[in-house]
């Protein structure tokens, strides 16, 4: 399947705002590309990108005072299939673990181990371990949070997600990585786009949307806490211990988001971006 994929995002500041994007599609999806993917602002600014230690692409830029827009938009090549589903992957001891996979146990900013762990042992100590104890924390998070586009702040926490059961995908994800890490299994949080292509009726209005990875039988599987199914169709931009690696931006100093704006959908092979 060929998606156009692509954002309009505006941004206001009554000074001159340094910030950093995390708004390009992954390096490991760039082979996929079939038109270039430039991001575009205006008024034109200097950009400049780097890889992170993460390996995702940033790009840093200063917003001028006033207000500045940045847009991007793509087509990509996707098979289009469900997220793998491996139902006999295996939990892997602590001594079997990557050095590199390590960090992913450990408690982070929005996903706090020491307040999760003994309740994560009460609800799930019991589970078998490997997929079968990730599927149940995916439905424990799934049933313990309500969607709801309101509830969603930037200070949010898993913690916070679990004791106020109401919040968005990234709030979903926190949670469900928590849980992972507090019963040894190594989970990275992801986001990207994610349209309503596979599903029979819209789910929102947004396509970007925010999952994570568990580390089982040595690679890494892919899974949602808030849709509880293999989904179709995503597109990756970021991954990292939690939203703090992979933001889609960050400002270093007052700046006002005033337009935010995605679109994900499938389109004709070469067919640019409007």
């Amino acid at each position: 399947m060929f998606i156009r994929a692509g954002y309009d995002i505006a941004f206001s500041a009554e000074h001159a705002t340094p910030m950093l994007a995390s708004l390009s599609v992954h390096p490991t999806r760039n082979r996929d590309l079939r038109t270039s993917q430039r991001i575009m602002t205006q008024p034109d600014v200097p950009l400049y990108d780097y890889v992170d230690s993460f390996g995702n692409i940033c790009t840093r830029f200063t917003l001028p005072p006033g207000a500045m827009t940045i847009s991007c938009g793509f087509v990509i090549e996707d098979p289009f299939e469900p997220d793998v589903v491996a139902r006999h992957a295996r939990q892997m001891t602590i001594e079997q673990l990557p050095d590199e996979v390590m960090l992913y146990l450990l408690g982070s900013r929005y996903c706090e181990t020491d307040r999760l762990t003994e309740i994560a042992w009460v609800l799930f100590g019991q589970v078998t371990p490997g997929w079968p104890m990730v599927q149940e924390i995916i439905s424990f998070v799934h049933e313990r949070i309500t969607f709801d586009y309101s509830e969603a702040r930037p200070t949010k926490t898993a913690w916070d997600a679990y004791q106020e059961r109401r919040g968005v995908c990234r709030d979903f994800a926190h949670l469900a990585i928590a849980l992972c890490r507090c019963m040894n299994v190594p989970a990275r949080y992801c986001t990207g786009y994610m349209g309503d292509m596979d599903l029979p009726e819209p789910v929102g209005d947004m396509d970007f949307s925010a999952w994570f990875e568990a580390y089982l039988d040595g690679r890494w599987y892919t899974f949602d806490a808030r849709h509880n199914r293999p989904r179709r169709g995503r597109i990756l931009m970021a991954r990292g211990r939690d939203a703090t690696d992979a933001a889609l931006t960050t400002s270093f100093g007052p700046a006002t988001l005033t337009r935010f704006e995605i679109y994900t959908d499938e389109c004709e092979a070469g067919v640019l971006p409007a």
